[in-house]
């Protein structure tokens, strides 16, 4: 399998063989362009660039350039991509983008969703009837936060309608990526349910909702077909092998089945291994999030959490987000530490190892120093996009060590702060929790977080190849060289990390303090950056 998978950051492709097993990745970097008001976009060509750079790359770094061994053995059979979630690409009949990819991060349109939500009589913040229409359909309800897909198209049709009415389709990331690799406008019954269209009472006969669709106000022919995520959707065509490295097996005659694919989250929880029900997950890359699969529908509204259509049949996934979490250390180390400003050199190559040694000598609670890590708002568990972030009791005192050490801390806090919710959601406390992403590289953050969260933490082996992982697994799945019982199996747990007594007493006492400088400092951030130009 060649499996793509496409973060903020920039892609990851990695050829993957039918058994899960991850023989090589390579990952090209990509331009996030964030602007005044909450703006936060990506050019699709340069997606495209990218991910082609990086195909090539491990292509020959496997053995399988052209996309077949020299021994002829062994070749690639599919392409499953896996994207960032809730980004709105506007393209037109030829699947051209007509304008940069609006990304998850963008909250431009959160003022269009008092109007689009909102009703004579309200329950936080949403219109009674509509609220219910959306719930009882969807399992859930568009964010107030204004940064879902809903929101984006709101916001281009107030504010640029040429573009609105010349859209053919509008399509999340991975869709247009398997447009591009197919020519066919595809949306899966997973990556689609952000927009809040679609009626997923019954888990197997997931379809758009005429009357949601008209409230959105998108005219049906611009919205993407639906699919499985385990579904072929078509095959590769010979211009997409040509720019990926695949021409000679595609000119050769073999055929590369494009998968329907999933969106990170999905493609995570199954690339986990945690596929039993209630079983949780924690990514942690720019974002976070903490998630499993369960067999029902319902919604937490208070807290932003809702079941929603699984990339695995006939599943529900535990849907919530958390804005920064490795971003946290990025925006330290570039903006902070090492800017390119005539103050300082670049950052050391190794910074993250370094930062960790020195993070490590610093003790539990970093004596009382607090990060709090919303450095663009904050999604769950309480949607709040004025929020900020920010070092708390920082003293003549603290240390560079102590300073790392808290945003360690910091981001745990946050993920104990949703893990409440999460846990009522499911009905259960969590036996363990596997952990994945860029951060479960991390021994400290592992042990941080068992910590902090007072659970045992399963640091997945390769967790940076999680999500392309998963995302061959489904590919497997849907060929039929794998069942959804055989995944466990194929999933290595690297090191279990117990929590630990002796840092109990301080973590509680952190993480009360955490959650008073939430409360007592909303209002104020929120005067901030509520209405204020440039508060973005």
């Amino acid at each position: 399998m060649l499996a793509i998978d496409l973060g903020t950051s920039g892609p990851k492709v990695a050829v993957v063989s039918v058994e899960a097993e991850v023989l090589g990745w390579r990952t090209e970097r990509t331009a996030l362009h964030l602007s005044e008001g909450g703006g936060a976009e990506q050019d699709p060509e340069d997606w495209w660039r990218a991910i082609c750079a990086a195909s090539r790359a491990v292509l020959e770094a496997t053995g399988l350039s052209g996309g077949r061994s020299a021994d002829g053995k062994a070749r690639i059979v599919a392409v499953s991509v896996t994207a960032q979630w809730a980004g709105t690409v506007a393209v037109d009949g030829e699947g051209k983008a007509l304008r940069p990819a609006i990304t998850w991060m963008d909250s431009r349109g959160a003022r269009y969703m008092d109007a689009h939500c909102g009703g004579a009589l309200r329950v936080e913040g949403y219109g009674v009837s509509k609220l219910v229409r959306w719930i009882r359909r969807t399992g859930g309800a568009p964010s107030l936060v204004g940064k879902e897909p809903t929101a984006h198209l709101l916001w281009l049709r107030h504010n640029e309608p040429e573009v609105f009415a010349a859209a053919a389709h509008f399509l999340e990331p991975k869709d247009w990526i398997n447009r591009r690799l197919t020519g066919r406008a595809t949306a899966t019954t997973d990556s689609i349910c952000l927009h809040w269209i679609t009626d997923n009472r019954d888990i197997g006969a997931i379809a758009y909702d005429d009357a949601l669709v008209e409230q959105l106000g998108v005219p049906r022919a611009k919205l993407p077909e639906l699919v499985a995520a385990t579904e072929v959707i078509a095959e590769l065509t010979a211009g997409a092998a040509e720019d990926l490295g695949l021409a000679p097996l595609v000119t050769g005659g073999a055929a590369v089945q494009v998968m329907g694919g999933t969106p990170d989250v999905h493609s995570a929880a199954v690339g986990s291994g945690a596929v039993g029900d209630g079983e949780l997950h924690l990514y942690f890359g720019t974002s976070s999030w903490l998630s499993g699969h369960t067999r029902a529908k319902k919604i937490d509204l208070f807290h932003n959490i809702a079941s929603l259509p699984s990339a695995l049949p006939g599943r529900y996934l535990i849907g919530d987000s958390q804005e920064t979490a490795g971003a946290c250390f990025e925006h330290l180390r570039d903006h902070l530490l090492f800017p390119d400003d005539g103050l300082s050199g670049p950052p050391p190559e190794d910074f993250f190892e370094r930062a960790e040694a020195l993070a490590s000598a610093a003790p539990a609670g970093s004596r009382g120093l607090i990060y709090t890590p919303w450095l663009y708002g904050e999604r769950c568990p309480t949607p709040d996009h004025t929020i900020r972030a920010g070092f708390h009791n920082l003293s003549l005192a603290s240390t560079r060590g102590e300073l790392l050490r808290s945003v360690y801390e910091g981001v745990a806090f946050n993920t104990r702060w949703l893990l409440q919710y999460v846990e009522k959601f499911v009905g259960r406390p969590a036996p363990s929790i596997r952990f994945i992403g860029g951060g479960a590289s991390s021994a400290l953050w592992s042990q941080i977080l068992a910590d902090v969260l007072d659970r045992p933490i399963e640091q997945v082996a390769q967790p940076r190849a999680c999500n392309a992982r998963g995302a061959a697994l489904l590919a497997s799945l849907g060929l039929g060289y794998l069942k959804v019982e055989d995944i466990p199996a194929r999933v290595r747990v690297a090191r279990r990390y117990e929590p630990r007594a002796d840092a109990r007493e301080v973590y509680d006492a952190n993480f009360a303090a955490f959650l008073d400088i939430y409360a007592k400092n909303k209002a104020i951030h929120r005067r901030l950056n509520g209405a204020r130009p440039g508060s973005s």
